[in-house]
């Protein structure tokens, strides 16, 4: 199960283009990919989510306290890392790094 869940995050993130890449004229007839910091941020949002899901599973399925900190340290952080990551996004759109969408 994890691996297909790598591949299809991995699979995501290769084909990815810049954000709006498809409403913008193509320069010299070229979209051209994400930088490959881009596709790491790119990265950390797709475990974020998968991290936030197995908390919340994890959450539902558990049988003693315990467990119930371990998830809920794991969903504390992966916000956490969700927060740091889209501000990360947001510094690189600014500098033009990043295509913005619209």
């Amino acid at each position: 199960m994890a691996y297909h869940l790598k591949g299809a995050m991995e699979a995501k993130v290769a084909n990815a283009v810049p954000y709006g890449a498809a409403n913008r004229p193509a320069l010299n007839g070229v979209h051209y990919p994400l930088k490959p910091c881009d596709r790491n941020i790119l990265k950390i949002l797709s475990l974020v989510d998968e991290m936030i899901a197995l908390a919340d599973q994890g959450d539902a399925d558990r049988e003693d306290v315990g467990c119930g900190v371990l998830y809920g340290v794991l969903r504390d952080t992966a916000y956490k890392l969700k927060k740091m990551a889209e501000e990360e996004k947001r510094s690189h759109q600014e500098k033009g790094w990043w295509l913005q969408e619209g």
